[in-house]
């Protein structure tokens, strides 16, 4: 029998290759090219190892993904230097990962085509010089680094979930951060947000301030299933759908498709004896897909897979299959747009 689920340090659930292994599908639309547009690799001890060898062993499972996007998870941080310059370590890392993928000897996956870093934009207008260091790690101006995330999610109750670390609230309104933010723009540079639904309100307002800087929602918008909000899923997804039309009507915003694996969501399927299969997930994920794809459309929404941490909940074969069960009903160019194509444009790709 598998062992039971656990919660790493990091509060997401820990991935459990005994129990994935448990359930095994058929690929659907094997052909279907897909840009992965939002993946970690990470090796420390409270995550524990997801390096590129883990990493191909999940594209290679059978979906055709032909590309997938780095996203920043604290890895490999320089150890000495300035502090703000720290997280320059993570872009020449994963720039190097890409190097590998692009030799040709580890498959036809271009993995970390793109790369998104972590900069601090508290410091204000002195990130600009963060930002250009990354850009040269990335490989220039027209290399591999596209952008940063910045996470702001903060919520009384995230002990109920194991976020840790505790942030202001209210940090996209701070004058010091929107002072970076304009470096963004006035570096070409993408924002990805990750936040509960509970402040898709604030994202709204810097939507509206910057109306000229790409940005993106990671995760549908983060709706809270646990804490207060535990047993209330109705109500949540009312309050979350009404945010996330409005998110919808600034075109500079887009949002990807996924991460309702992690334990934020307050799903169960970790706690069954064997893992979920694609219909399974599908039915579970598909209120939440179908809303952010009715408002923002195909070509302004990406399916996105967020693994390890989502690995806790589901295979990467699955997944996938289960994002293509919901897009079952989309044309074949809405589908391109979803599963690839908007990816692309975002992150402006070359594969």
């Amino acid at each position: 029998m598998a062992s039971p689920a656990s919660v790493s340090a990091t509060g997401h659930f820990t991935p459990r290759n005994d129990w994935l292994a448990r359930h095994v599908e058929d690929i659907l639309e094997p052909d279907l090219p897909i840009v992965d547009p939002h993946h970690h690799l990470v090796e420390r001890p409270e995550t524990g190892r997801y390096l590129l060898p883990q990493l191909l062993a999940d594209t290679g499972s059978g979906h055709n993904i032909i590309a997938t996007v780095y996203l920043e998870w604290l890895s490999m941080y320089r150890a000495t230097g300035p502090a703000e310059m720290k997280p320059v370590g993570e872009v020449e890392f994963a720039n190097g990962v890409a190097a590998m993928a692009a030799s040709g000897r580890y498959g036809k996956t271009q993995v970390c085509a793109g790369i998104v870093g972590h900069a601090d934009l508290a410091i204000g207008s002195a990130v600009e010089k963060v930002l250009e260091a990354q850009i040269l790690a990335g490989g220039g101006p027209n290399g591999r680094f596209k952008g940063i995330r910045y996470i702001s999610a903060t919520h009384p109750d995230q002990s109920a979930w194991g976020a840790a670390i505790a942030r202001p609230d209210h940090m996209l309104a701070q004058p010091k951060v929107r002072e970076g933010i304009a470096r963004l723009g006035k570096l070409g540079l993408s924002l990805d947000t990750w936040l509960y639904h509970t402040q898709i309100p604030e994202l709204i307002d810097l939507a509206r301030a910057f109306p000229n800087q790409p940005m993106v929602l990671d995760h549908v918008g983060g709706a809270i299933g646990l804490g207060r909000y535990a047993g209330k899923r109705d109500e949540v997804f009312t309050a979350w759908s009404a945010c996330i039309r409005e998110l919808a009507s600034c075109p500079n915003v887009y949002i990807k498709l996924g991460g309702l694996g992690m334990r934020v969501f307050g799903f169960d399927v970790h706690e069954k004896v064997d893992p979920p299969g694609s219909e399974t997930l599908a039915r579970l994920w598909r209120p939440y897909i179908d809303t952010c794809i009715a408002a923002f459309g195909p070509d302004r929404a990406m399916f996105e897979s967020n693994f390890p941490v989502d690995k806790g909940s589901g295979s990467y074969q699955v997944f996938w299959n289960a994002f293509k069960r919901i897009a079952s009903g989309c044309s074949a160019d809405e589908k391109a747009a979803l599963f690839a194509g908007t990816a692309r444009r975002f992150y402006r790709l070359a594969t």
